[in-house]
């Protein structure tokens, strides 16, 4: 083989290599989870951008264009949905999935409306994100291998309360209606499986 064959199968190699790459922006403002989740979908084949703001997403999305995005809905400086609308001005085909510890049929409905294409609670495992994000368009999601049970959904929802009240125990148990003394209990063990 002369050296023009060899450049030619290397350069159609690399066209080929960068098409199958599938980049990815999680933007969340949790550093220890976004960071987990990076690592993992690397591992999984994703060239990821991360962001822990809406402005330092919409920033990401106007110079990366990400293919997928994994999007918190509540930043410390705004809503996730801003960069969901951002992302789907800049890339319409982009596969977008909301991610929050909020879950409720509203934000839910609101993810959707905006371009998201999946809306998962957290904590979500990379494998359910990664189904997520590439299921196929046109069939019903399958149910999630691991699903929380209810029991670490109450424990999980309980904890999130008790950490936007600033681990006020008092004004916790206030909020979700519960006596002082339960809560307490509650906080001291550990999460259920």
């Amino acid at each position: 083989m002369n050296i023009y064959v060899i450049h030619n199968m290397l350069e159609n190699y690399k066209n080929i290599s960068e098409s199958q790459v599938k980049s990815l922006l999680i933007v969340d403002d949790d550093n220890p989870f976004r960071e987990r989740l990076a690592r993992a979908m690397e591992k999984k084949g994703f060239k990821v951008s991360q962001a822990e703001s809406v402005k330092n997403g919409k920033d990401i999305v106007k110079t990366n264009k990400p293919d997928y995005a994994v999007v918190d809905l509540r930043l410390n400086d705004g809503n996730g949905i801003e960069v969901v609308q951002e992302i789907k001005k800049n890339n319409p085909n982009s596969r977008v999935i909301m991610l929050t510890g909020y879950g409720n049929i509203p934000t839910a409905v609101a993810a959707i409306k905006h371009g998201a294409i999946d809306y998962l609670s957290k904590p979500a495992d990379a494998d359910d994100i990664e189904r997520a994000l590439l299921a196929d368009p046109n069939k019903k999601a399958d149910p999630p291998v691991n699903p929380m049970s209810a029991d670490r959904v109450k424990w999980e929802h309980i904890h999130r309360v008790f950490e936007l009240c600033n681990r006020n125990v008092s004004e916790t148990a206030r909020r979700l209606r519960m006596h002082r003394r339960t809560l307490q209990r509650i906080l001291s063990k550990r999460s259920p499986k």
